[in-house]
């Protein structure tokens, strides 16, 4: 008996699930080679995800992946960043690794779409 169509999952959305992986793992070799040392992936908590958690120079960074098929506006796209969301998941983080509280922190984000090289956009947005 198929699924309902309310619990099937469409082939665009598989496909869309299998790019964002891909574009996450593009964004962290990224970071990487600029000697950004990866501390956690697809970070999840009761309060949401957030993409990549990096440290660098002493420097605790919260990064937002954001890959597009096609290269939109970056304002547009920054625009859909859920920054709320992104700084509850790093207050969440840092409730349990206390030790990381007084280091500096740094809310990042990875543009990408296809044929371009990404687009790191360092300090995006702050928690105030």
């Amino acid at each position: 008996m198929p699924r309902s169509g309310s619990r099937a999952k469409s082939s665009a959305r598989i496909a869309a699930y299998r790019d964002g992986h891909r574009g996450e793992r593009l964004a962290e070799w990224f970071l990487r080679l600029q000697l950004y040392r990866v501390v956690a992936r697809r970070y999840k908590t009761p309060v949401g995800e957030i993409d990549l958690i990096l440290e660098r120079f002493g420097t605790t960074v919260f990064v937002e992946v954001k890959a597009r098929s096609k290269a939109a506006s970056e304002a547009e796209t920054l625009n859909a960043v859920n920054q709320r969301r992104i700084i509850q998941v790093a207050r969440y983080w840092l409730a349990r690794h206390p030790a990381k509280a007084a280091s500096n922190l740094r809310f990042d984000v990875i543009f990408l779409a296809r044929g371009r090289w990404p687009r790191h956009i360092s300090n995006a947005f702050d928690a105030s």
